[in-house]
């Protein structure tokens, strides 16, 4: 999707935003849009609207309730060829002061 284009689906209501995931190919896409609406919104504004770069995904999706990584990780990254990325798997499974450490000590935000 093109910036302009995603950026106005992640923002629609779940209804069309759930219709469009139906057309897309990436699993990972097709997920956020299946996401509630403030679940793409927050990603909207903390990732989207600062640079969208690998670093800002990676604090904004540790940052997530279990509900959201843990559904990333079944429905995304464990459906990858080879069962995915072990790392993001241990990664965004850990207890919030592990990944909240990450965040700030390896990642470098706040």
């Amino acid at each position: 999707m093109s910036g302009f284009l995603e950026r106005e689906v992640m923002l629609a209501p779940d209804l069309v935003a759930r219709a469009a995931a139906a057309l897309l190919d990436d699993p990972a896409q097709r997920w956020m849009l299946q996401q509630p609406v403030r679940v793409r919104r927050s990603f909207v504004v903390d990732v989207l609207d600062r640079g969208d770069d690998e670093e800002t995904r990676m604090a904004w999706m540790l940052g997530q309730s279990d509900d959201v990584r843990l559904g990333y990780v079944r429905d995304v990254l464990r459906r990858e060829p080879g069962g995915g990325d072990r790392q993001a798997i241990w990664m965004l499974t850990q207890p919030d002061a592990v990944r909240r450490s990450y965040v700030v000590e390896v990642l470098g935000r706040r």
